[in-house]
């Protein structure tokens, strides 16, 4: 799989829609929307959440409640549960299951300590763990996969294998857009943005789930911390955890965190430790539960 890095790949119109994302307050703006999405003004959330739907195409068909009347406010429908049928998690345990809906904005191998963010950018293994070189380790020569969620996506992320909690941190940054313009266009962007990283130990060895925060996306929750963000803050913040304790023990397909509105998952594998299918490429949508990689 190539991830070869040409030395020219953003348009004008890239670099047009991305300049002026460096001048917004983002997190000022994304409380805002933090606030908004919470409120439970019946004509409010009920013509946003419509206006939304019909926007972005979202098929409620799939919503556990389908019903729009029934969310509290715009984030509990947001974050909505889906059936139990919809997104059947791949039963092959030499698979990895896709852990979010979305696209995949790039996959290959970690080169020289270098991940690849699209043509002509690239960042840094160890920054985008927070500069945390007992941990950088871990996957260095190993494999990532950085996959976008746009708003009409199911927001809930699952651990595609199953995993052990052993440590989470949370990186405070920037909010920019995470959209592919944007990636193309912003240097070193998921190092740069908030984020907050997940570590799992696995069958496979070593497993991070990496959540980048964007702009009206500052709101992170796990299943056993809850909102790790907001509040955004100025330092680290790491907690390390006994993974022996039952409630850090997830099984393939388990829900692990959600986005609070969307953003993009970069998903980390050791040396040796997977393939990625030849039948997942860059730019090609994909499903929570469907095979991305095989074990080696």
């Amino acid at each position: 799989m190539s991830t070869s890095r040409p030395q020219h790949g953003a348009s004008l119109l890239d670099y047009a829609k991305a300049w002026p994302s460096y001048l917004l307050p983002h997190h000022a703006l994304s409380r805002i929307m933090h606030a908004i999405t919470r409120s439970e003004i019946h004509w409010w959330k009920t013509a946003f959440t419509r206006w939304f739907v019909k926007q972005f195409k979202v098929d409620m068909s799939l919503a556990l409640e389908p019903d729009l009347d029934s969310y509290p406010n715009f984030n509990a429908f947001f974050t909505r549960a889906l059936r139990a049928d919809a997104r059947p998690v791949v039963t092959d345990e030499n698979l990895l299951a896709c852990p979010v809906d979305g696209a995949i904005s790039q996959l290959g191998t970690i080169k020289d300590g270098r991940i690849f963010q699209a043509k002509g950018r690239d960042y840094t293994l160890l920054e985008l763990v927070g500069d945390d070189i007992k941990r950088a380790q871990q996957f260095e020569g190993g494999d990532f996969a950085t996959i976008y969620l746009s708003p009409r996506d199911y927001h809930r992320i699952h651990l595609p294998i199953a995993g052990k909690l052993t440590a989470m941190t949370h990186i405070p940054g920037r909010l920019f857009s995470v959209s592919p313009s944007t990636a193309r266009a912003v240097p070193r962007l998921f190092a740069r943005n908030e984020r907050v990283v997940a570590y799992f130990d696995t069958d496979i060895g070593p497993l991070a789930m990496v959540m980048v925060g964007a702009i009206f996306v500052a709101s992170i929750e796990t299943v056993w911390a809850g909102e790790v963000t907001p509040p955004a803050g100025r330092q680290i913040r790491h907690w390390d955890y006994d993974s022996a304790a039952p409630a850090h023990q997830f099984q393939k397909g388990d829900e692990i965190a959600r986005f609070n509105m969307g953003s993009t998952v970069i998903l980390l594998t050791g040396k040796n430790a997977i393939h990625w299918l030849d039948s997942i490429q860059a730019t090609d949508g994909v499903q929570m539960g469907q095979a991305i990689a095989k074990r080696c």
